[in-house]
C-alpha cells in the first residue's frame, strides 16, 4: 500500500494594509481563485484552504491530495507554483492577503475526515470509523433501509463516485454516501509502518484565531 502521510512546506511573505477579520472569507474565495488552477495543473486536488489568524499574522493553508498521495518532494515544488501564482496575483493589483502572511503547503493527515468519494477511494485498505443511517445494502440488492444511526468501524474494501463497499466483520456491505458520515481513518498499530511520523505527531497548540490548525512546521523565508 501506498504510504500516506503529511507532508508540509511553509512560506512567509510580507504584506500591507490590514483589514479587519470579517473579511476572511472574502479572502478565502480570492485566494481559492488563484491557487485552484496552480493546483489542479500539477495533478491533485485542493482539499481544503483556510485563512487565520497567529498572532500579527495571517496564516495560509493549503490541503492539497491526489491519487497515491503526495510526498515532501511535490509538496514543495506545488508550495513554490502556489506561492508564485500569488506573487503574479497580487503584482497585478489583486489583493489577497492583507499583512504579513505564512502561507503552508501540507497533505492531508490521518485525522482529516473522509467527506468525499474520492477521499475513501484513496483508503482503500484502510479501517475507518464512521456513522451510518439506517442499514447496509448487500452488494446485489436493493430495497428501503431502515431507520436509524450507528457506528461502525469497518474496512475499506472499494469504492466509487457513488457507494462504497466495508468489511463489518467478514461481511461485505455496501453503503450510499449520504447515509454515512464523515469517517475517520483508524491507526493500526501493527500497520504503523504505513503511516508517516508527521501523522501521528500531536497538533501544535498555537493559538490561532480561525479554522483548522495544522502542525507548526519550520518557516522559510521568501
Amino acid at each position: 500500500m501506498t504510504q500516506r502521510g503529511r507532508a508540509t512546506r511553509s512560506t512567509t511573505g510580507p504584506r500591507v494594509g490590514e483589514r479587519p477579520r470579517s473579511d476572511l472569507g472574502a479572502r478565502r474565495a480570492r485566494l481559492r481563485a488563484v491557487i485552484e488552477p496552480v493546483v489542479s495543473a500539477a495533478g491533485y486536488d485542493l482539499e481544503d484552504l483556510s485563512v487565520s489568524r497567529a498572532g500579527r499574522r495571517h496564516v495560509v493553508r493549503v490541503i492539497v491530495d491526489g491519487d497515491g498521495g503526495i510526498d515532501l518532494d511535490r509538496v514543495a515544488d506545488v508550495s513554490r507554483a502556489v506561492s508564485s501564482a500569488l506573487d503574479a496575483a497580487e503584482e497585478t493589483g489583486t489583493d489577497l492577503v492583507a499583512g504579513e502572511y505564512q502561507l503552508e503547503v501540507s497533505s492531508p493527515g490521518v485525522d482529516r475526515p473522509l467527506t468525499l468519494p474520492r477521499h475513501w477511494r484513496r483508503n482503500v485498505g484502510r479501517l475507518v470509523k464512521v456513522t451510518a443511517r439506517g442499514g447496509p445494502t448487500l452488494p446485489g440488492q436493493r430495497g428501503q433501509q431502515p431507520p436509524g444511526e450507528r457506528q461502525l468501524t469497518a474496512r475499506v474494501v472499494a469504492a466509487d463516485e457513488e457507494r462504497v463497499v466495508l468489511d463489518c466483520d467478514g461481511q461485505a456491505t455496501e453503503w450510499r454516501y449520504p447515509d454515512l458520515g464523515p469517517g475517520r481513518v483508524q491507526v493500526e498499530f501493527h500497520r504503523l509502518d504505513e503511516v508517516a511520523d508527521e501523522d501521528l505527531a500531536e497538533i501544535d497548540d498555537t493559538e490561532t484565531e480561525d479554522f483548522d490548525d495544522e502542525d507548526d512546521v519550520e518557516d522559510e523565508e521568501r
